[in-house]
C-alpha cells in the first residue's frame, strides 16, 4: 500500500518551493499572514484488489485553497480578486506545468516507494465571492495517480 504522507509532505514542499509562498497542511501555516496555501487531503481510490495489497495504484485528491490578504504595509487594505488568481495560476504552474522540450515536469513529486504517474485538475470552484472581504480565497483540487516503485 502506498502511504499518503509521504505523498502530502512532497506535495507541501512542491508547492512552498514552486510559489514561493508558504503551505499549511490542513491549517494555516504558523506564523504567517495571507498570502499562504491550505493543502488538504480529500478523497483516495485504489483500482484492483484490496486497499491493503502492496502492487497497486491509488488515486488521491489533494485541495489547495489560496488565501489572499492585506498587504501589511497598508492597514486599510485587503485581499483582492487579481492576488487570489495570481496565486491559483502559480499552484496550477507548479502542479500542472510541463517542459514544451522534454514533456517532463516542471517541479517533481518526488516520493519515497511510489511514482506519480499522473496529474490533472479534478474540480475547480474557484474563488470567494465578495470582493469586499478582507481575506480572499481560491479553491482547487487536483488529482495525482500513484503507482508502487
Amino acid at each position: 500500500m502506498i502511504a499518503r504522507q509521504p505523498i502530502t509532505m512532497a506535495l507541501s514542499a512542491l508547492l512552498a518551493s514552486a510559489t514561493n509562498t508558504p503551505v499549511g497542511r490542513g491549517r494555516k501555516p504558523a506564523n504567517t499572514n495571507p498570502p499562504y496555501h491550505l493543502l488538504q487531503a480529500v478523497s483516495a481510490q485504489t483500482s484492483g484488489a484490496p486497499f491493503a495489497d502492496l502492487n497497486e495504484d491509488i488515486s488521491l485528491v489533494y485541495q489547495i485553497t489560496s488565501i489572499s490578504g492585506p498587504d501589511p504595509n497598508r492597514p486599510d487594505s485587503h485581499g483582492v480578486a487579481d492576488q487570489v488568481e495570481w496565486m491559483a495560476d502559480k499552484v496550477r504552474t507548479a502542479i500542472l506545468g510541463r517542459d514544451p522540450a522534454t514533456g517532463l515536469w516542471l517541479h517533481p513529486l518526488v516520493v519515497p516507494g511510489a511514482k506519480v504517474i499522473g496529474r490533472s485538475l479534478d474540480i475547480e470552484p474557484g474563488g470567494s465571492s465578495d470582493p469586499a472581504d478582507a481575506i480572499m480565497s481560491y479553491v482547487q483540487r487536483f488529482r495525482f495517480d500513484l503507482t508502487p516503485a
